[in-house]
This record gives structure tokens, sequence and C-alpha cells, in this order.
């Protein structure tokens, strides 16, 4: 029989290095992660918001974050679980959950920033496309970017 080499000896497990805890359990993709958070240069110490939404077993879960040094910081949150007050029954984690859930975190967003008089939305429901762009207003609307990972 032939003489085979051990390739991972002592000085191989010296030098390892073991992948983030997150990484390892394969919850996060760093790279994917670095290129949505991180804000242009021209733009120093801006914020960049993201909507994060996350489906449970039971509920649907959406936040608007952002970034720091510390860690991600959350502005506003809410869950489908919340809905049973606006009369929503059952049902908290399919399609219109999750739509009406993102509108609740919407509205808390505008109202902590003082947007919700200026953007008031659509007054009255005929099936026509509404665009915000398309008002005229001081303030521009507040933007992020959407994470479901």
């Amino acid at each position: 029989m032939a003489f085979v080499k051990v390739l991972k000896n002592k000085a191989y497990f010296k030098r390892f290095q073991v992948k983030p805890r997150r990484r390892r359990e394969g919850k996060t993709d760093y790279r994917a992660r670095r290129k949505m958070v991180r804000q242009d240069k021209n733009k120093f110490n801006n914020k960049k918001y993201r909507m994060v939404v996350r489906f449970t077993n039971r509920k649907c879960i959406c936040q608007i974050m952002y970034a720091t040094i510390r860690g991600d910081m959350v502005v506003a949150q809410a869950t489908s679980a919340e809905l049973e007050k606006f009369g929503v029954p059952a049902g908290y984690k399919n399609y219109a959950a999750a739509y009406c859930t993102g509108l609740l975190v919407a509205r808390r967003v505008l109202k902590k920033f003082g947007l919700d008089e200026a953007f008031k939305g659509k007054e009255e429901i005929d099936g026509a496309d509404y665009h915000v762009e398309d008002e005229e207003n001081d303030k521009r609307p507040f933007k992020c970017i959407l994470d479901v990972g």
C-alpha cells in the first residue's frame, strides 16, 4: 500500500480560521448584506433605510431599519398579528396580510418622521394607479430598500 501524505495536520489547524457564526448557521449572506447596507462615500453619515420582511410559522414581521457600527437600529416595526385590531380575524401569513402589514409600518414611519400630513395616500378607492411622485410636495417621499433575505 502506498504512503498517503496527511494534508490536514497540526500546522493546518493552527492557522484555520472559522467563519462567523451566522455564516456557519447559513443565516446571513455577508456579501449581499454588505452590498445592501453600504452607503455611498459622497453621502457620508446618512442613514440607508431598509424594510426587512420575515415570515414566521404564524405571522409576518415588517421592520424599517438602518445599519450602524454598533448594530442595526429599528425605526419602526409591525406584525401581522396586530391586524386583529383592524378587523382581520385570521390569515396572518398570506400575501394580503403581508401587504397590510407593510402599509401599517409605512404609516408608522411617516408619522415618526412627520411626513404623514404631507403624504396622505389614496383618499378615494377607484382602481386607478397612484404614484406619490405625481403630487407636488416640498419634501421628497421616504424611500427604503426591500430586504426579504
